[in-house]
């Protein structure tokens, strides 16, 4: 009954200094971690006032002239490319976030059916392990792979009699997204199924034992207990990743690119590069930077609240 009160007071009054005393050791524990998002961060985001200057690093912010929005009227108005960047990015984006998702958690459900432990840990070690691998060696094993001279790749296909002589798959432009797509899922398709693998193993095994009991397969034991039982964690993570999926990537696109493919490869990132930091228009950069925060934060808000419509798992 005391318990009842005490949590019926902190819900109507918020958080209660005893609350904080209670657990004093995790706040302190959390006080670096705080300090660090505060300063790198939340501080630099004072630096957005440039997208409203016509900043000159000699001048500095005092001293730079204010524009108002007129960096924000070019990437929209006055420079067609930038919205052929934004499709580019969102349908990286997208391709990615289905694939990563739908390959990560059929990893982790076809994992958790490996009885002998030692094939698991092998199969788990060797997934891990490209996530280690830089970019740079990612495209060099891709581009191998894909090569028209003795490439694997289309030494299958051709063998397969699904192509009749060896392509370059790097310049088709419809092959591009595609391609960026799946590199990501074999990189990172290991490493993301970590955290659904910890989920499966905090699902009750009686659960499992009863639905044997009652005469269901594997299949059917992934379908109503495995999924149900990891979906809080499945929706938190969609939830989160939603907000990143204007960060299509960089590296790949960039390493990847040439000029037969190069109006379905530059994405936001590149862009910025190109024009913000080469060109040194750094309130050009800034802009298309803030254009992509400023989506991010309300694709989480659309997504968090039809989540909490759904009645599922959601961030706040």
């Amino acid at each position: 009954m005391m318990e009842a009160k005490y949590i019926k007071k902190q819900g109507a009054g918020g958080i209660t200094w005893k609350a904080i005393k209670k657990q004093k050791e995790l706040v302190l524990l959390s006080i670096p971690f705080v300090a660090y998002v505060l300063l790198f961060c939340y501080v630099p985001l004072f630096g957005w006032i440039m997208a409203f200057q016509n900043y000159k690093p000699g001048l500095g912010f005092l001293h730079s002239k204010f524009i108002g929005l007129d960096k924000f009227k070019f990437l929209f108005v006055d420079n067609p490319d930038f919205l052929r960047v934004i499709r580019n990015t969102l349908a990286m984006g997208v391709i990615n976030l289905v694939l990563s998702f739908t390959f990560a958690i059929a990893f982790a459900l076809i994992l958790n059916e490996v009885v002998h432990k030692a094939p698991k840990k092998f199969v788990q070690t060797v997934s891990y392990l490209p996530h280690f691998l830089s970019m740079i060696i990612v495209c060099g094993i891709l581009q191998d792979a894909l090569s028209v001279d003795n490439g694997i790749v289309n030494e299958i296909l051709v063998k397969l009699h699904v192509l009749k002589e060896p392509i370059n798959f790097l310049t088709y432009k419809s092959l591009f997204w595609w391609i960026v797509g799946f590199t990501n899922v074999w990189k990172e398709t290991g490493w993301n199924s970590i955290i659904y693998i910890a989920a499966i193993t905090a699902i009750n095994p009686d659960l499992y034992d009863s639905a044997a009991i009652d005469g269901a397969g594997r299949f059917r034991k992934m379908w109503h207990i495995t999924l149900p039982g990891i979906k809080p964690t499945i929706f938190i993570l969609l939830l989160i990743n939603i907000g990143n999926v204007l960060n299509a990537g960089f590296e790949i696109q960039y390493l990847l690119t040439n000029g037969m493919v190069q109006s379905v490869s530059q994405t936001i990132d590149i862009y910025v590069l190109k024009f913000g930091i080469s060109q040194c228009d750094y309130s050009l950069g800034t802009a298309a930077g803030i254009f992509k925060s400023v989506v991010s934060i309300i694709l989480i808000f659309l997504a968090n609240s039809a989540a909490k419509a759904a009645g599922e798992e959601r961030l706040f």
